[in-house]
């Protein structure tokens, strides 16, 4: 049976999650507005509706807490990517264009990754983004070969066509968005789409139109 301190534990933890989660989507939409550096902390704090003293409970300053909130998006980008589906009559469905997914969503929120994934930005949103493209790779890879798959917050074993495929695709993402997206996310997905199937033309573990739909 949980104790009065544990329930009371419990209760500042979601508290905290909220509070966390209420400033990022604030940071998100205030990028949406102007450049990261000419957001502060008392902007936050204000949209928000919390005190400055509580964003200080929680990050140093806005560099921070623009790193976790790329993070959350990150990992709810790689969430919200469907599986090989599968309909009730046991014929498999189209699968995802996940390049679109991919290039669309950075498009999206451009000027804030821009800021994060540049020369000054955060070293370990660009290594976090790159390990989540190398599990989504290595997963599609392995659901196209006829398994299930792990699940992406499980380890993968050292896949160097996964992790070559992921460092390509940030690689290119990287350069568009500080090129100012020159091309549309459509047209990105159809250049990159090429480049990344001749990475699997000798891997014998999937195809590459089911290697690059990552």
């Amino acid at each position: 049976m949980a104790t009065i301190r544990d329930r009371g534990a419990e209760q500042g933890d979601r508290r905290m999650r909220r509070t966390q989660a209420a400033l990022r989507r604030t940071l998100i939409e205030l990028a949406r507005q102007r450049s990261l550096s000419q957001i502060s902390v008392a902007d936050v704090a204000e949209q928000a509706n919390v005190g400055r003293s509580t964003f200080y409970d929680h990050y140093r300053d806005v560099h921070e807490l623009a790193e976790a909130a790329c993070t959350a998006m990150i990992d709810e980008l790689i969430d919200a990517i469907p599986r090989h589906a599968v309909a009730a009559d046991g014929s498999s469905e189209a699968p995802p264009d996940n390049l679109l997914i991919f290039f669309t969503h950075f498009a999206e929120h451009a000027d804030l990754y821009r800021s994060l994934l540049g020369p000054q930005g955060s070293a370990r949103l660009i290594d976090h983004v790159r390990r989540c493209a190398t599990v989504a790779t290595y997963i599609s890879a392995h659901q196209a070969a006829g398994g299930d798959g792990p699940d992406h917050t499980t380890d993968i074993p050292h896949d160097v066509p996964s992790a070559f495929t992921a460092g390509a695709l940030l690689g290119v993402a990287i350069d568009w968005l500080q090129r100012g997206c020159p091309r549309p996310p459509d047209e990105m997905a159809t250049m990159t789409r090429p480049l990344l199937m001749a990475l699997y033309q000798s891997d014998d573990r999937a195809s590459p139109s089911a290697r690059v739909t990552t």
